[in-house]
C-alpha cells in the first residue's frame, strides 16, 4: 500500500470503530525520543521519517505536526500523500488537539493507542476538547490492525554497565532515589523512561537503534525494586547479579496488574510526561498519585567524577577518529569518488578503530551543499550527492562507547567558498564562541544563555529553528534532560552537567552550517557576589579555519579560537603519527 491507501484503510477502520479522528504520535510505550521499529507507526502511516511529529487523520483531512528541524524534510516527504504540514513552531499554528476541537462536531470521538500517549498529553487534549464534549477512546491501536508486517517488540539481551565506567553501583543509586522519595512523601516510584532505567540499574541493551537501552519498566518501593522485563532478555548471570542486589524480576506486562493491586494507602510518584495513560489509569484509584519530574533524570544529569574522567578520555578517542576522517576527506575528495554515504561509513570505520566503541550515538547527518540545510538530513542512495573540492560539507555524528557518549558537528570546507558562505560560517563561529566563553553566576539556566549564540546571527536577520544545546547521556541517549540551552528551558545549570553548543545557519537550497562541541559545567571563581560558573570544552577537534572571514572576528574571539586549537593539538597529537601531527598542527595554527 502507498501512503494514500494506508490513510484510506485507516479511515475505513475509524468508521467501523465509530471514530471521527485518529492520532498517531512518534512515541513508544515509554515516551522515548528514538523508538524501535515496532513503534514507528507514524512513519508507516505518513512516510515522514523525522524523529518528532504527530499525525492526525480525520475522515476528510490529515495533518502532520512537527517542529522547525524538520520543515524542509517534511515538505518533501509528505508530497502527494494527502497529509498536509502544520509547522508547529510558527506563530498562529494550533496544537493538534486545538485544531481537532475546531474542526470536529459536538460529541465526536477521537481514538488513539493509550500505550504511546503520556498522561500529560492526554490531560492537555482533554482540556482542549472539553467545550465540545468530544469523547476520547484511549485503547485503540488501529495501526496494529493495518500494519501486516509490523516488527516485533525487540527482545535483545541486556548486559551490565560496570561500575568502573558508571562510578556508582545500582545500590548507591537506588539509595539516592529512595532518599528523594522519602523527601516527597512517596513509597512507590514508577520509572518508565528507558534511559533512566538503564542508568538506575547499571544495565544496557540494544533495543533502540543507537540508544543502548532495553524495553522495560521499573517500580522502586521503600525496600524493594521491581524490574518488569521479558525474561528472555535477561542472561542468567545478569539475573543472578540483579537478584543478589535485591531487584525482583517480573514479566514486562505484569506492571498493570501490579499497579492495580497497590494498597489504598500507597503514595505513588510518577512523571506525567513519561508515564503512559494506560499505566496511569491502572494505578489503584484509592492510592495517592503524585506528579513529579523523574527523580532519576535529575540525578543522572549531574555526572560524577568517574564519569567525567572517563568521558574526557572517550572524547580524546572520538576526536582522533574525527581528525583522521577530516584529514582523509580533504586528502581524497578530488582523487576518488566520495559520496555522502561513503563519507559517513568511513567516519564510522575510524571510530570502530577506537577502544570501547559500541556503535553510533545517532544516525549520522552527512549533508553536502544544500542537503545540509535540512537539519536532520539522512543521506540515501537515490538522492545522495558526490562530494567535490568545492563548497561545504556538514557532518554531525557521534559514538557510543562504554566510557561515554559523544556528539560532534563540523562543517568542512572542501574548496572555494562564496562570500555568503564565509559570512555565515563566521557568524556561526561567533555565536559558538560567545556561548563557549561565557562566565555566569550560579542559578543561570539555558534560557538565559540561548541568546548569546544567536546574537551574531540575529544581527544579519538570520536564525535557526531549534535549540542551541542539549544534555548528553553517559553511554546512553545522545539527547538527555532536564538541562538544555533554549529559550524555554528553566533548569539551573549545575556543576557536572554535560551540554552541547551547536548554533547554525540553514538556508534552503543553498547550504547548512553547524559547529558543535560538548561541554561540562564547572565552577569558576567565588566572590562576594556569588559562585561563578563556566563551560569546559571536552570535544577535541579543529574548527575549519578555511571557512572563516578573519575580519569579522574580534581579537578576543581569535584568542579563544587559538587557545582552543592549542588544547586540541595538545590532547590529540601524542596519539597520531608524524604525518597526522603535521596536518593537525597546520589545522590548529594561530589566526
Amino acid at each position: 500500500m502507498n501512503i494514500r491507501d494506508r490513510v484510506e484503510k485507516l479511515r475505513q477502520l475509524m468508521k467501523e470503530n465509530q471514530m471521527d479522528a485518529y492520532i498517531i504520535p512518534s512515541f513508544d510505550a515509554h515516551q522515548s525520543e528514538y523508538v524501535a521499529e515496532h513503534w514507528k507507526g507514524r512513519e508507516w502511516i505518513s512516510g515522514f521519517t523525522g524523529s518528532a511529529g504527530t499525525v492526525v487523520i480525520t475522515l476528510k483531512d490529515a495533518g502532520l505536526w512537527t517542529d522547525g528541524r524538520y520543515y524542509i524534510q517534511a515538505e518533501k516527504q509528505l508530497e502527494n500523500s494527502g497529509i498536509r504540514l502544520f509547522r508547529m513552531a510558527d506563530p498562529g499554528v494550533p496544537f493538534y488537539s486545538e485544531w481537532l476541537a475546531d474542526v470536529l462536531k459536538e460529541g465526536s470521538t477521537i481514538g488513539f493507542d493509550g500505550n504511546v500517549f503520556s498522561t500529560s498529553l492526554v490531560k492537555r487534549m482533554e482540556q482542549d476538547i472539553q467545550a465540545k464534549s468530544i469523547l476520547l477512546k484511549m485503547n485503540q491501536d488501529l495501526i496494529n490492525d493495518l500494519w501486516e508486517d509490523r516488527p516485533e517488540i525487540p527482545k535483545g539481551p541486556i548486559f551490565t554497565h560496570e561500575v568502573k565506567y558508571a562510578g556508582k553501583s545500582r545500590v548507591e543509586k537506588l539509595n539516592e532515589v529512595r532518599e528523594e522519595m522519602k523527601n516527597k512523601g512517596a513509597n512507590f516510584y514508577i520509572v518508565t523512561s528507558l534511559d533512566d532505567i538503564a542508568w538506575l540499574l547499571n544495565i544496557r541493551g540494544a533495543d533502540v537503534p543507537n540508544n543502548p537501552v532495553a524495553i522495560a519498566n521499573v517500580i522502586v518501593a521503600e525496600h524493594q525494586c521491581y524490574l518488569f522485563i521479558d525474561s528472555c532478555k535477561v542472561p542468567s548471570a545478569v539475573k543472578l547479579e540483579l537478584e543478589t542486589e535485591g531487584i525482583q524480576l517480573k514479566a514486562y506486562d505484569e506492571i498493570q496488574t501490579f499497579l492495580e493491586k497497590l494498597a489504598d494507602e500507597a503514595a505513588v510518584i510518577y512523571d506525567p510526561n513519561k508515564t503512559n495513560i494506560r499505566l496511569y489509569n491502572a494505578i489503584n484509584s484509592n492510592a495517592t498519585k503524585m506528579e513529579s519530574s523523574d527523580i532519576t533524570t535529575d540525578l543522572k544529569a549531574i555526572k560524577n567524577e568517574v564519569e567525567i574522567k572517563n568521558l574526557k578520555w572517550c572524547e580524546i578517542k572520538d576526536g582522533l577518529a574525527v581528525v583522521k576522517f577530516i584529514k582523509w576527506l580533504k586528502d581524497s575528495v578530488d582523487k576518488e569518488e566520495i559520496t555522502e554515504i561513503t563519507a559517513e561509513e568511513r567516519l564510522e570505520d575510524f571510530r570502530r578503530e577506537q577502544e570501547g566503541f559500541v556503535g553510533p550515538s545517532f544516525d549520522t547527518i552527512a549533508g553536502y551543499k544544500e542537503h545540509a540545510a535540512m537539519m536532520h538530513y539522512k543521506a540515501n542512495k537515490e538522492t545522495q550527492f558526490t562530494l567535490k573540492n568545492e563548497g561545504l560539507f556538514l557532518i554531525d555524528s557521534g559514538g557510543q562507547y562504554y566510557d561515554g557518549t559523544t556528539d560532534i558537528t563540523r562543517t568542512i570546507v572542501l574548496g572555494q567558498l562564496t562570500d555568503e558562505q564565509k559570512r555565515d560560517y563566521t557568524l556561526v563561529l561567533k555565536g559558538f564562541i560567545a556561548l563557549s566563553a561565557v562566565k555566569y553566576l550560579y542559578g543561570t539556566t539555558g534560557s538565559n544563555l540561548d541568546v548569546l549564540a544567536r546574537q551574531p546571527i540575529w544581527q544579519h536577520g538570520l536564525d535557526y529553528k531549534c535549540g542551541t544545546g542539549h544534555g548528553v547521556g553517559f553511554f546512553l541517549n545522545v539527547h538527555e534532560g532536564p538541562q538544555s540551552i533554549r529559550n524555554s528551558n528553566h533548569v539551573i545549570l549545575e556543576k557536572g552537567m554535560i551540554i552541547t553548543n551547536e548554533p547554525g545557519i540553514y538556508l534552503e537550497g543553498k547550504h547548512g552550517i553547524r559547529i558543535e562541541n560538548m561541554m561540562v559545567v564547572v565552577e569558576d571563581e567565588k566572590t562576594e557576589f556569588g559562585q561563578f560558573m563556566r563551560f569546559e570544552e571536552i570535544t577535541y577537534c579543529p574548527i575549519d579555519l578555511a571557512g572563516i572571514n578573519k575580519d569579522m572576528l574580534t581579537e578576543n574571539e581569535k584568542q579563544w579560537l587559538n587557545s582552543y586549537h592549542q588544547e586540541v593539538y595538545r590532547k590529540l597529537a601524542p596519539y597520531l603519527n608524524e604525518e597526522e601531527r603535521v596536518w593537525l598542527r597546520e589545522e590548529t595554527r594561530e589566526i
